[in-house]
């Protein structure tokens, strides 16, 4: 029955990785292609949806990259396993997609005073196929139930929305002369992706330092231990994150009153009973008995 739970875990694994494969190489491909064609047809809009999906290219590819390593064994080196690296992930494409954008508004502000009629037939063209390319990867992506590919098929859902703004404008400029659109398009594009980054550069450097990812988590935790009538404190009580999911737990508790090994081992099991629905990945409690000093006392 273990083996067989064993293999199907692995098996939905391999699948989740093909999925994420899959939608890093359509995804990349066709960014490369978006960036030609924004090129030729002289549209800051499509540039800056380029720089979009250039971020969406990354965050796919780090999470297909993630998926594969997450499965590897903690080692000596690595005593928590590799979830941390997507840290490193964040952190790059938040980097990229700011000196990306900027460049767009380098480019596209410009144009508010001197706007350049874009090539609307190209414009409308790659809109469809934006819209298609990008719809048929988020349907794809949408059969997965790891929390990797749900949080992908969002980018690609935004990525869509994105291209049928595009392809709005290009059926407007078919019939009116209004080539100030195009920046304006691009900017709003810009500026949406400029504010995500932030919040997830922010969000990434707490993560980095260590910060506490919920201080009513801590709250909560702290009077869980103190419920207890056998306990008089808890200090040392720290909670951080791996990579935004996977948090860790570790807390000093003083006991208030001499106990049997019988009355530690009951607590000890209410006490995990408690904290399991908190999900944590990791979990170190020290019981520090009455009249036992702690040998962390700083």
């Amino acid at each position: 029955m273990h083996n067989h739970t064993h293999n199907h875990t692995h098996l939905h694994h391999d699948e989740a990785s093909k999925r994420i494969g899959w939608a890093f190489f359509l995804n990349l491909t066709f960014t490369i292609i978006e960036f030609i064609g924004g090129w030729l047809t002289n549209s800051t809009a499509i540039m800056a949806d380029a720089i979009h999906d250039l971020g969406d290219s990354f965050s796919i590819g780090a999470a297909w990259g993630l998926n594969k390593l997450s499965n590897k064994p903690a080692t000596n080196r690595f005593s928590y396993g590799y979830k941390r690296f997507s840290l490193l992930g964040a952190l790059i494409n938040g980097l990229v997609l700011s000196v990306g954008s900027i460049f767009i508004l380098i480019e596209a502000i410009p144009r508010l005073a001197e706007p350049e009629m874009p090539h609307v037939e190209g414009m409308f063209l790659l809109a469809i196929f934006g819209m298609t390319v990008n719809g048929y990867a988020a349907y794809k992506l949408s059969h997965g139930k790891s929390l990797n590919e749900r949080v992908l098929n969002w980018h690609l859902l935004e990525d869509v929305l994105g291209w049928i703004a595009i392809f709005i404008v290009s059926i407007v400029l078919m019939f009116v002369d209004w080539p100030i659109l195009d920046p304006i398009l691009s900017i709003c594009f810009t500026l949406f992706i400029l504010f995500n980054v932030a919040r997830t550069l922010k969000s990434t450097i707490l993560l980095f330092l260590q910060a506490a990812p919920d201080l009513e988590l801590i709250e909560n935790i702290k009077i869980k231990i103190l419920s207890k009538d056998i306990v008089g404190e808890v200090h040392h009580l720290h909670i951080w994150s791996l990579d935004g999911e996977n948090n860790v737990l570790t807390a000093h508790i003083a006991l208030n009153t001499d106990v049997s090994n019988q009355q530690l081992k009951v607590y000890k099991k209410e006490l995990s009973d408690e904290l399991e629905g908190f999900e944590f990945a990791h979990t170190t409690i020290e019981i520090e008995f009455l009249d036992e000093q702690c040998r962390d006392a700083n």
